[in-house]
């Protein structure tokens, strides 16, 4: 019989916050172990919670931006268990009533867009670290990262393969990057993601699900879920039963194992925070919020493709983020003849070197209007593609325009017939074999003719220009 496969997922992101959750320690990545932590975030008997509220905002943000119902009055809760690195003993969570409840994420799939529901997100704080690598039978324990401000986005059960899971994630990532509510950096644990992997036949209930814990790298959760998937199927074919329990998948190994046995809400003895009151928000703020959204990865994607002519490709890598679609608009204002060459000329060219060394566009040495000035220097035939390349690599290290490194470098284009003809007349000279072939039918070496004159020219000489004399001088 064939199996369906059934796949939930629990995406924990980082809020963009200077301070934590409930205190006001810095949540700064990489200080040493245990010097950002206070009262608050270590547990200390009497110390009382204070919410953050840039991420109650940020979590309404993201609510409106998947077209979620926003709670106007929502309630903390602590999720009680015992682990080294949670130091008061339980965290605060949601649990009965979230900020955010419901909302949807719009996929691409190879059979077309597929809407995947959002169950709800609810805000909480971070725990510590544990840390083991390098360590000899002992572990330690950070704590700079305990209370830092976390929402939870849980799906609901709609994704049936590793590629759906990796395409929610996808746009679910570029989604808070885009709108500044996180960082995202999966490297950093800004970004980690819990699956909950099922199978079934069709037609019958939902099966027993594993769930895969902490994963950050959109290749392993992919090759996480396969491996669950197939261990799943066969654990059943072979006359065995799958168990609730929660797996950390070894990628290393390709391999996931078992953790623990999988908890239920009531395990954690969940009950309202008694140093918290109801967090309450008012519809003026909710619809202060919406009113300062701006335009969203998705339409933006829309609108690149149907005014610019844009590929999908190329519309998707150009609103990853605010700065770089802000950043192509301003480089067709610059340069409205032709959107598609700003495009490539940007992802392709400018993005590509940016990075190679790890500069995002917001520190370019290279402005829009700079490399509009750029493009404008090709279509006037001052130089070549080809030479506008160096002239762009030159721009980058420089930062120097255009025109002053043309100016500096004499690479203005040679478009005189009359010192293309000169050029060809001695090329044809010299290479007598080489043109009685062509003349005899040979046409490939078309080409070689090209080269000769590009080199003579240093690449200096107008392609066009030159094959179109070529053709002349060389019928004979």
């Amino acid at each position: 019989m064939s199996w369906e496969v059934v796949i939930g997922l629990e995406v924990h992101i980082q809020i963009n916050s200077k301070t934590k959750a409930f205190c006001g320690c810095s949540t700064q990545f990489g200080a040493e172990p245990n010097t950002q932590t206070c009262p608050v975030c270590l547990g200390m008997p009497g110390q009382l919670p204070v919410l953050n509220g840039e991420s109650v905002q940020k979590t309404i943000l993201t609510g409106l931006a998947i077209n979620a119902d926003i709670n106007l009055e929502s309630r903390f809760d602590r999720k009680n268990y015992f682990y080294p690195d949670l130091p008061k003993g339980y965290q605060i969570s949601q649990f009965t009533v979230p900020l955010v409840d419901g909302g949807y994420i719009d996929i691409p799939t190879k059979d077309g867009e597929k809407r995947i529901g959002v169950t709800r997100i609810h805000m909480e704080e971070d725990a510590g670290k544990s840390m083991h690598e390098g360590l000899e039978a002992v572990s330690h324990i950070d704590l700079n990262r305990s209370g830092v401000p976390l929402m939870e986005v849980v799906s609901e059960p709609d994704m049936c393969c590793a590629d759906e899971a990796i395409a929610y994630l996808k746009q679910l990532h570029q989604l808070i990057r885009f709108l500044n509510v996180s960082g995202g950096d999966m490297e950093k644990g800004q970004f980690r993601c819990d699956a909950n992997v099922s199978v079934r036949h069709p037609g019958e209930p939902l099966g027993i699900r594993a769930e895969l814990k902490n994963l950050n790298s959109f290749r392993f959760i992919k090759q996480a879920i396969d491996y669950e998937v197939m261990r799943q199927i066969e654990l059943i074919e072979d006359g065995g039963t799958v168990v609730q329990e929660t797996r950390l998948y070894d990628s290393v190994k390709g391999e996931s194992r078992s953790m623990r046995s999988k908890e239920e809400a009531n395990d954690y003895r969940y009950f309202p925070e008694p140093d918290l009151p109801p967090l309450r928000v008012s519809q003026a703020e909710v619809d202060a919020i919406r009113a300062g959204m701006p335009e969203l990865p998705g339409a933006l994607r829309k609108r690149f493709e149907g005014e610019y002519g844009l590929s999908p490709y190329d519309a998707d890598v150009l609103t990853q983020t605010r700065e770089l679609s802000g950043w192509y608009e301003q480089l067709v204002a610059a340069h409205p003849q032709d959107p598609k060459r700003c495009a490539n000329w940007m992802a392709n060219e400018l993005l590509g070197r940016l990075n190679e060394q790890g500069v995002d566009i917001a520190h370019s040495s290279v402005n829009a209007v700079a490399l509009a000035a750029l493009i404008n220097r090709i279509d006037d035939g001052t130089i070549s593609g080809k030479i506008a390349k160096d002239v762009l690599d030159a721009m980058i290290e420089s930062g120097k325009t255009a025109d002053a490194i043309i100016e500096e470098k004499g690479l203005k284009q040679v478009s005189d017939t009359g010192a293309i003809d000169a050029l060809i007349h001695d090329i044809i000279a010299a290479s007598p074999q080489q043109v009685e072939q062509y003349r005899g039918g040979r046409d490939k070496l078309f080409g070689f003719f090209v080269g000769q004159v590009m080199k003579a020219t240093k690449g200096q000489a107008n392609p066009a220009v030159v094959n179109e004399r070529l053709k002349v001088l060389l019928a004979g």
